[in-house]
């Protein structure tokens, strides 16, 4: 039967042409001249970003024509047109779906006055009501002020309230549902860097961008001359905790955001999901049992541990430059996705100060945040002491790592691997739950370390032996002794001392009976920037 075609009076053709003409307007972006200045300073399109984040083909805009159209006298004709300063829709990674918003630079360099406030609301509100992941890649002031908006829109902008609301109390709240990444893909600043740093996790490209409360103009004005690089550059911000990461090119930043949501669920409603292990869960590394010296002095590598007892190339480390004297990050054993936290000798000895306590409460609540039980090598020797750790509220911040740790309610193993000592030491695993604990014949622990602690407990006996020396050696060998963890064991105060070459089986034990016990849902304490 041959298809009746409608008379062309009744046909929309003539509208789906000018759509198509619109889409075609919009996707130039801020035009050729501006797209090559972008390329030329290293840095792709909006347009390009996405497109290499999501899975191929996957991408499908949402306001394509939105943007600021001039027409003639009698209002039909458009003479020219000006797109959104961003891009937004819904995509999949590994077909899992996303909801994807970008600044197009291009247009007026994302500053507010050519912006549509909905436009990155929307995806906002989207990924947190339809639970789904969100991925915000920032260049410019992301929707932020600027001064040109006071003579675009006739008046200044009163900040907050409801008219003038910035769209953070929904990026707040999105860190309770779904996970969030933000990319920092240039000069990024003001509400920009406030909806950068509002993420689960941040990424910046070295070199091409740089994150500020406000630029070089701003602090130039008040006496302070800085480049871009010299005031939010990577290695300021990532060493700050302000931003996670920052890669060697927006390639690589695509390639870790897909990383880190695959160990993720798509919102807390959900579980993290598991991935097939072609690693033998009772495989057995060797070179654990000299890993650790037994030199006290000497230290070791606890990232080797870490790739030894996970799933082999599973480790995703995040905020590898803040906070150094703890290892954080997500990995798999037998395939289940987990948290690993670790103290790393080689930064104070794993002591924990401010920046290493807040690194220590994000990540807590990161994984409280979306289900994964945590796996704790432990090597603490306490908090932080001196004069920079108590200018540093030192002791507050620590206090807040160690309450995170003890509100959680997800699945929780320790190892300890050496040292655990002081207040600290003893939050290696929470109080109010049932502690699943290892420890390795290495295992060093007490209130205090016999180094310095002999001294001011045994103090006046030292003092008034004969040969003080002699009398402190004398000391320390019958404490050493007495604080062998063969001690500690059989008093039950350590549940069991384990081969070290059978750490990773028993991981993947605990991995196994953790699994069932997740539960989804909002947790009572939730991630916060």
């Amino acid at each position: 039967m041959d298809q009746i075609r409608p008379p062309a009076s009744e046909s929309w053709q003539a509208e789906l042409d000018e759509l198509a003409e619109r889409k075609r307007i919009a996707r130039q972006m801020g035009g050729q001249e501006r797209i090559a200045r972008q390329h030329a300073g290293g840095r792709l399109t909006v347009r390009e970003r996405i497109e290499q984040c999501v899975d191929f083909g996957s991408f499908r805009e949402i306001g394509s024509i939105a943007g600021k159209a001039t027409y003639d006298q009698t209002g039909r004709v458009m003479t020219d047109f000006v797109p959104a300063n961003g891009v937004f829709g819904r995509g999949t990674i590994e077909a899992r779906p996303v909801v994807i918003y970008g600044d197009d630079f291009t247009v007026r360099g994302g500053s507010a006055d050519a912006s549509i406030k909905a436009k990155y609301i929307l995806p906002e509100q989207m990924a947190g009501e339809y639970r789904i992941p969100l991925i915000r890649m920032i260049e410019g002031s992301g929707g932020g002020g600027s001064v040109k908006t006071i003579e675009t829109r006739g008046h200044a902008n009163l900040p907050g309230g409801v008219a003038q609301s910035s769209g953070l109390w929904l990026c707040a709240q999105n860190m309770g549902r779904v996970p969030v990444v933000a990319l920092g893909l240039g000069s990024v600043a003001g509400l920009g860097a406030a909806r950068l740093a509002a993420s689960h996790y941040s990424i910046m490209v070295k070199n091409t961008s740089a994150i500020f409360v406000a630029g070089p103009p701003v602090v130039q004005r008040l006496g302070e001359t800085r480049s871009k690089q010299e005031l939010g550059g990577h290695q300021v911000q990532v060493a700050a905790g302000t931003v996670d990461d920052a890669v060697d090119t927006e390639q690589e930043a695509f390639e870790r955001t897909r990383r880190f949501l695959s160990y993720l669920p798509s919102s807390v409603w959900d579980l993290p999901p598991r991935q097939r292990s072609w690693d033998d869960p009772n495989r057995r590394d060797e070179h654990l049992i000299s890993i650790v010296p037994k030199d006290r002095c000497k230290a070791y590598s606890m990232r080797k541990i870490i790739e030894a007892v996970t799933d082999k190339d599973s480790f995703f480390e995040m905020g590898k430059h803040f906070g150094r004297a703890i290892i954080t990050g997500f990995a798999r054993l037998d395939g289940w996705p987990v948290a690993i936290m670790a103290g790393d000798p080689l930064y104070g000895g794993g002591t924990w100060g401010a920046a290493a306590s807040r690194k220590i409460t994000r990540f807590v609540d990161l994984a409280q945040t979306f289900h994964l039980p945590m796996v704790h090598l432990v090597d603490c020797f306490g908090f932080a002491v001196g004069l920079e750790a108590e200018s540093t509220a030192t002791m507050r911040h620590a206090v807040t790592a160690i309450s995170a740790i003890d509100q959680s309610t997800i699945p929780w193993c320790a190892i300890i691997i050496r040292n655990v000592f002081g207040v600290g030491g003893s939050a290696h695993v929470p109080h109010t739950l049932t502690p699943i604990r290892y420890a390795w014949p290495s295992g060093n622990w007490g209130s205090l370390p016999l180094e310095g602690g002999i001294e001011a407990a045994y103090r006046a006996e030292i003092e008034s032996a004969d040969d003080p020396d002699k009398k402190l050696k004398q000391i320390e060998q019958r404490l050493e002794q007495m604080r062998s963890p063969f001690r500690s064991a059989e008093a039950f105060l350590i549940e069991e001392i384990i081969d070290p070459r059978d750490t990773r089986p028993l991981l993947c034990e605990f991995a196994n009976m953790a699994a069932p016990l997740r539960t989804t849902g909002q947790s009572m304490f939730t991630m916060r920037p």
